[in-house]
C-alpha cells in the first residue's frame, strides 16, 4: 500500500492516493497530497474554499457533496472547479479534503 511521509509518520494511502484513514487529515497533509498526488505546487484561497466545504460537508453528513452544492457554496463555476482540480472534484478535491474516494458522482 502506498504511503505519504508526514512529520516522521507514514500515512497509508489507497492505490489511488486517497488517505486510508480520513481522521488523519490536516491542512498540512492536504498541501502534501496536492503536491504528491495531484501535481499542484500550491493551494489558492479558491482551492481552500472547495476543500474546506467538502471536508465540512463530509464530517456532517458522512458523504461527499454533489458538485452543484460545491459550486453554489463556493460561488465557483464547474469549469473553475476543474481548473483548480484537473482530476476533478470527485478524485482531486475529495482526495485533498481527506475523504475516502466517493462511490458515485460528486
Amino acid at each position: 500500500m502506498p504511503t505519504l511521509e508526514y512529520q516522521g509518520r507514514k500515512l497509508e494511502l489507497n492505490e489511488e492516493g486517497f488517505l486510508a484513514n480520513p481522521d488523519e487529515w490536516t491542512e498540512d497533509i492536504a498541501v502534501l497530497l496536492a503536491k504528491d498526488q495531484e501535481n499542484l505546487d500550491g493551494l489558492s484561497p479558491e482551492h481552500w474554499a472547495v476543500i474546506r466545504f467538502i471536508r465540512g460537508y463530509y464530517l456532517e453528513k458522512k458523504l461527499a457533496p454533489m458538485v452543484r452544492a460545491i459550486c453554489k457554496t463556493t460561488n465557483l463555476q464547474l469549469r473553475q472547479i476543474y481548473e483548480l482540480f484537473p482530476s476533478g472534484p470527485a478524485k482531486g478535491a475529495c482526495k485533498l479534503a481527506g475523504l475516502p474516494k466517493p462511490d458515485g458522482c460528486v
